[in-house]
């Protein structure tokens, strides 16, 4: 782990929200560091943290102490036209909350992302219509709006926007939580393929299947992190794999 680049590092980090005029301390004290390059994975139970962690790091939400640094800069005290340029130049997000445009046609908002960063409209076109096929989603259906289709295929949506400008780092909170199996194979694909072409990866998930595509699964436990495990690179059809994660679970109180 010594001789991997660090793209992003956290120190202590601690997130705070006041919750009925008290605070609620949701992280504590992190000490982190994501190699670029990996699949990382974080998992912990209902309440731990993952997804304002994951929030955190990628600059969508400010620490309330400690410091955040990506590939050496320190991105904490950047000002919010700053941190937008940073995350539009260097990161992808999927989320939850799809948040597709509802005015735009599926196409129109995954195009629009790279033409923020300067790319060319039909280069765009082409390469969308790649990823698009990849998940599953016909050129037919780009040309809908979000109210028009599913819930499972607007999420795929995002994953190719998230993924369309060939960002350092994509970040993923539950990217499969409302797919059904085909939908979850085919983000993982995604993932999985951006990821051995460089691409560094960081996936909050509560499920096993999609937690054996990382090479590392950190586990949160009230804020902080209780373990970790590390397995190598994806190698489809590992059933060894499924059970080393399965017992470091079982050791973690899962």
């Amino acid at each position: 782990m010594d001789s991997k680049e660090v793209i992003v590092k956290t120190e202590k980090l601690s997130k705070s929200f006041s919750v009925g005029g008290k605070q609620q301390h949701v992280i504590k004290n992190l000490d982190l560091e994501i190699y670029k390059g990996d699949f990382t994975v974080i998992m912990g139970s209902s309440g731990a943290g993952k997804s304002t962690l994951l929030y955190t790091l990628s600059g969508m939400d400010k620490p309330s102490l400690g410091r955040i640094s990506y590939c050496g800069e320190d991105i904490t005290d950047m000002s919010d036209d700053r941190l937008a340029v940073f995350r539009r130049n260097h990161c992808g997000f999927v989320f939850q909350q799809i948040h597709l445009v509802d005015s735009m046609s599926i196409m129109d908002n995954v195009i629009s992302t790279g033409m923020l960063v300067g790319q060319k409209q039909k280069e765009l076109k082409k390469k969308a219509l790649g990823l698009f096929e990849k998940m599953g989603i016909s050129e037919e259906l780009t040309k809908k709006f979000p109210a028009q289709i599913s819930g499972g295929e607007a999420q795929r949506a995002a994953m190719v926007r998230a993924v369309i400008n060939d960002p350092d780092i994509v970040f993923a909170d539950e990217p499969t939580g409302a797919l059904n199996s085909a939908g979850v194979r085919a983000v993982l694909d995604v993932l999985t393929d951006i990821n051995n072409s460089g691409q560094s990866v960081v996936m909050v998930t509560h499920d096993i299947k999609s937690a054996r595509r990382g090479n590392r699964i950190i586990y949160l436990q009230d804020g902080g992190i209780m373990g970790e495990c590390s397995l190598g690179r994806y190698v489809s059809g590992d059933e060894q794999r499924h059970e080393k994660i399965r017992r470091f679970l079982e050791d973690m109180g899962w």
